[in-house]
């Protein structure tokens, strides 16, 4: 841990050089300050965790040093130091923000035990937002990677539902990351602090499911040889992600819809009902409506299940985003397998824009972490390609040249037309993104803002 910065605010010098000598035999790196002014001064110029601040200072007081830094560092905790002995003004201290305060003459034990006390706090804060930055890096809105319209779409109606308890149904094709939605939606909801339990409906067989998700009481079947917690229980006070849920069987079906309409679980083999309090998020690749129409899927239970849907796209409906995928897959990779991989060229870019991605996102992840494993330099290339993706490469550029397309032939093409021809099919390509559009024809922002206005390309 770094040495502790403290900032000491006191008029009177001689009392400032004892307390300060104090701290920093005790460990900590102090600054001095003998006026309110100069004081707020050293703090924006500085960092530090703890404040201790004399309460009457020549051109202020305390209580208003107190208030400009709780209004610029919330998490600083600060120390009213008095020579007068006034608990009234002591105490609004407190409320006003304060950790503590100490009474002049001050008292070497109490000084270092209350600045100890309070750098607990503050490395305790400290940890507690460094947990958060990486909960919401890993699992927020930020872990999902997206800047095309249909992506908006998607965040938009996250931000709208996460804080609410509404039940919601994440749809999509197998790879287009709806757990990492369903994490997102945990972890921006006010059950954060609650268990996220996840259950995969299409992995189990009816009594397993029905065990799992309920639980089981004591000789409740052959083996049961002792109570079993459900996942339902394991949730609770939190959420419960039901993923594939289109897989589960009518049986227990009847019984899901039962515990969402009382609220309560009763286990395998028990007649005694528990209550439980769980958002349950579900998620299917499958048609609900169709399967609700062939009598696979209950009616009543998809309205309970689908409050709120949301849909993710398949990564062919939005090549916009590729080129992002691949360079936040590059730079998580690379830093996994120490390699050197930062980029990955034109040609190699465009291959996986052009590649149709039937396992979406997921297939997309595993080919970028062959590739980095494989690399030698720091861009990817064509050589780095899957050899599936490689021996693509020739039908890819016979259809990107053909009427198919809308590309015409480069034969008889001046080099302008050429460009202007690319830069087209480009921008098409990424869903009219400028900043995408420039980063996969490698060329300045600036440089397509001119382009495009030069070949009247809007």
């Amino acid at each position: 841990m770094a040495e502790p910065r403290i900032l000491l605010i006191d008029d009177d010098a001689s009392h400032a050089e004892i307390a300060g000598e104090s701290l920093e035999r005790a460990g900590h790196h102090v600054t001095l300050a003998h006026s309110g002014d100069e004081g707020l001064r050293k703090f924006r110029e500085g960092e530090f965790d703890v404040v201790l601040t004399d309460l009457r200072l020549p051109d202020t007081d305390g209580m208003q040093v107190l208030k400009r830094i709780k209004a610029t560092d919330a998490d600083v905790e600060v120390i009213i130091i008095t020579g007068y002995g006034s608990v009234e003004k002591a105490v609004e201290a407190l409320h006003q923000g304060a950790y503590s305060f100490l009474e002049k003459p001050l008292n070497r034990d109490a000084l270092r035990n209350t600045v100890a006390k309070a750098l607990e706090r503050r490395q305790l804060s400290l940890a507690n937002q460094a947990l958060h930055r990486l909960v919401n890096e890993k699992f927020g809105y930020e872990g999902i990677v997206g800047s095309s319209p249909a992506m908006q779409q998607v965040f938009n109606r996250l931000r709208q539902v996460a804080p609410t308890d509404a039940r919601a149904l994440i749809t999509g094709e197998n790879g287009t990351g709806k757990e990492l939605v369903a994490r997102a939606l945990h972890f921006n909801s006010k059950r954060r602090e609650g268990p996220l339990v996840a259950v995969n409906c299409g992995a189990l067989a009816g009594g397993v499911l029905d065990s799992e998700l309920f639980g089981h009481a004591k000789g409740a079947f052959t083996g049961a040889v002792k109570d079993h917690q459900g996942k339902f229980e394991a949730a609770d006070g939190g959420t419960l992600f039901l993923d594939e849920v289109g897989e589960m069987p009518l049986e227990t079906q009847v019984k899901l819809l039962r515990v969402i309409e009382a609220k309560e679980v009763t286990p395998v083999g028990s007649n005694k009902p528990r209550l439980v309090d769980v958002r349950i998020i579900s998620a299917t690749n499958k048609n609900l409506v169709e399967l609700v129409g062939s009598g696979k899927f209950r009616e009543d239970l998809f309205f309970r299940l689908k409050v709120v849907e949301i849909h993710l796209p398949a990564l062919r409906e939005r090549q916009g985003d590729i080129p992002l995928l691949v360079q936040n897959f590059i730079n998580e990779f690379a830093k996994q397998y120490d390699k050197q991989a930062k980029g990955i060229d034109h040609a190699a870019l465009n291959a996986l824009i052009a590649h149709p991605w039937p396992g979406n996102v997921r297939e997309l992840r595993n080919t970028i972490e062959e590739m980095v494993v494989l690399s030698s330099g720091e861009k990817l290339t064509t050589a780095d390609l899957p050899q599936q993706l490689q021996a693509d490469l020739p039908v890819r550029a016979a259809q990107i040249s053909s009427s198919e397309t809308g590309a015409a032939s480069l034969v008889g093409m001046t080099m302008e037309q050429i460009e202007r021809e690319a830069i087209r099919h480009t921008l098409k390509a990424m869903e009219g993104n400028r900043e995408q559009t420039a980063k996969a024809l490698q060329i300045g922002e600036r440089t397509l803002y001119r382009k495009l206005k030069e070949y009247g390309l809007n």
